[in-house]
């Protein structure tokens, strides 16, 4: 019970980091790498996406990876093997679109 509890506890901050990191992308980009450039530089679209992609992933896959390692449910470790495959497909889908 104690390694749940100290789990959430541990994901609250990483979540809300990734929260942002899903709604301001660009902000979460450049922390820490603002002072390199005189002018705001221009970040592509897709590694807006991607940023988008990978936070919006790990919101909802590392929950359930977690708890399918600490609860030893058998239907959650399939997750083991479907959310590697998601990110395959979503990122062959950002980085093959002709639109940019």
């Amino acid at each position: 019970m104690a390694e749940i509890i100290l789990t959430v506890i541990c994901l609250i901050p990483l979540e809300a980091l990734l929260i942002w990191t899903y709604f301001y992308p660009e902000d979460s980009i450049l922390v820490g790498k603002r002072w390199m450039y005189q002018e705001e530089p221009e970040i592509s679209k897709s590694a807006i996406r991607y940023t988008k992609f990978i936070s919006l992933l790990t919101i909802i896959g590392l929950p359930i990876f977690l708890l399918s390692i600490i609860l030893d449910i058998m239907i959650l470790k399939l997750s083991l093997i479907l959310f590697p495959a998601v990110f395959i497909i979503g990122a062959m889908k950002i980085f093959t679109n002709e639109e940019d």
